[in-house]
C-alpha cells in the first residue's frame, strides 16, 4: 500500500506540473508618461501596449527570442525578451536612461542592456571626442573599445546572443564615430579658434531691415543655422529658448539663421518658391514664439557665409567672440550640458 501511495503521488505531481509559458508577461509603471501607449518592435514584430492614466501597464506578448525596441512616444530603449519571461519595469521619463529598471524572471538581460546604453553615452561623448585631434581620437576610440569589451566579458550570465551581437557591432560602430568626428575635427582645423570669422552682410531680419555680422560685434554671438523643415533643428527649439532666457542679460546674443530656400514647393518658379519659403519662415517664428535675432540667408545653402563655414548638414551651431573671431565653428547644441560649460569657461 505504501508503494502504491508513492506511485499515485508521483503521478499527481507530474500531472500538475506547470508547462512553460509560451508568451512574455510585460508590466510596469511609468512616471511622467509621454503617451498613452508603449510600442514593442523589431524588424519583424510590432505590438502596442496601452498605458493607463496612472502610468501602469500590463500585457502579454508571444514572440521570438531576441532584442526588441521599446518606444514610449518620445524615447526608446532596448529590451531582451523570451517567451516565459515575466518582466516588470519602472521608469521616470524625466531621466529616461538613468531610471529605467527591470525586475522579475529574465530581467537581468534587459538591465544589462540599460547599463550598456548608459556606458555608451558616457564613453561616446561627441563634444569631448570632437575636441581631440585625429591621433587623440584614434587613441580614445581604442580605449573605449577595450572598456566596452571588458564590460561585455564581465557579464557571463547574460544571454550569449546579446554579447555576441554587441561584440560584432563594436568595431563598425566605433568606425562610424571615427568617420563622423573626423569631419568635425577637420572643420576646426580649417576654421581654428581665434581666427577671424567668415562674415555676412545685409541678411533679412524678421524685425525689419537687415543685419550684418559686423553689427553684432561687442558680444559673444551664438548662431543656430536651421530650416523650418528640419526635424532635428525644431527639436532644439525648446532648449534654445531656455538658453536665451537664462542668458538674456549676459554678454551674449543668440542668432537663428534660416537656410530656407524654397526647395520642395513643386510647380512654383524659383522666385515664387523663395517667397513661399520666406512666408513659411515668418509663420514658424510666430507660431513657435522664437526669440533672439532671426535672420534669413538670402541664397539658402548657397549663401557665402554658409559655404565658408562648410555647412552641409543642419542644425549647426557656431560661437563667435565679441571681436568677431571664431570660438568654435561647431559649438555644442542648446540641449547639451556642454554649451553651458563652455559659456562658464568664457565667463559669459
Amino acid at each position: 500500500m505504501k508503494h502504491l501511495l508513492i506511485v499515485f503521488a508521483l503521478i499527481f505531481a507530474f500531472s500538475c506540473k506547470t508547462e512553460p509559458k509560451d508568451y512574455v508577461t510585460l508590466s510596469g509603471k511609468i512616471t511622467n508618461k509621454n503617451s498613452d501607449s508603449l510600442l514593442v518592435r523589431s524588424r519583424t514584430y510590432s505590438k502596442t501596449i496601452s498605458v493607463e492614466e496612472d502610468g501602469s501597464f500590463k500585457d502579454t506578448l508571444k514572440l521570438e527570442t531576441g532584442m526588441y525596441n521599446l518606444f514610449d512616444g518620445e524615447e526608446s530603449t532596448m529590451v531582451f525578451l523570451k517567451n516565459g519571461f515575466e518582466i516588470d519595469l519602472t521608469l521616470n521619463t524625466n531621466e529616461f536612461d538613468e531610471t529605467i529598471e527591470y525586475t522579475g524572471l529574465g530581467s537581468e538581460h534587459s538591465n544589462f542592456l540599460a547599463k550598456n546604453a548608459l556606458l555608451n553615452e558616457q564613453l561616446l561623448d561627441i563634444d569631448a571626442l570632437s575636441s581631440l585631434n585625429m591621433e587623440g581620437l584614434k587613441n580614445e576610440l581604442s580605449n573605449i573599445e577595450t572598456k566596452l569589451t571588458e564590460f561585455y566579458d564581465a557579464n557571463p550570465e547574460i544571454d550569449s546572443s546579446i554579447i555576441g551581437n554587441l561584440k560584432n557591432q563594436l568595431k563598425p560602430m566605433l568606425g562610424s564615430y571615427e568617420r563622423f568626428l573626423a569631419g568635425s575635427i577637420a572643420l576646426k582645423e580649417a576654421l581654428p579658434k581665434g581666427a577671424p570669422s567668415p562674415s555676412f552682410e545685409g541678411y533679412e531680419n524678421i524685425k525689419g531691415g537687415t543685419t550684418s555680422l559686423v553689427d553684432l560685434k561687442g558680444k559673444y554671438t551664438y548662431i543656430d543655422v536651421w530650416a523650418t523643415w528640419c526635424g532635428p533643428c525644431k527639436a532644439e527649439i525648446p532648449s534654445l529658448k531656455k538658453l536665451e532666457k537664462e542668458y538674456h542679460d549676459k554678454n551674449i546674443q543668440f542668432v537663428s539663421l534660416s537656410v530656407d530656400d524654397g526647395r520642395g514647393y513643386r510647380g512654383a518658379t524659383k522666385e515664387e518658391s523663395a517667397e513661399l519659403a520666406k512666408e513659411g519662415w515668418k509663420k514658424m517664428i510666430a507660431e513657435k514664439e522664437l526669440g533672439g535675432i532671426q535672420l534669413l540667408a538670402p541664397k539658402g545653402w548657397q549663401s557665402q557665409f554658409v559655404q565658408d563655414y562648410k555647412i552641409s548638414g543642419i542644425p549647426r551651431f557656431i560661437l563667435i567672440d565679441p571681436d568677431g573671431n571664431i570660438v568654435t565653428p561647431d559649438a555644442p547644441r542648446p540641449s547639451s550640458t556642454k554649451i553651458v560649460e563652455m559659456f562658464k569657461e568664457l565667463n559669459i
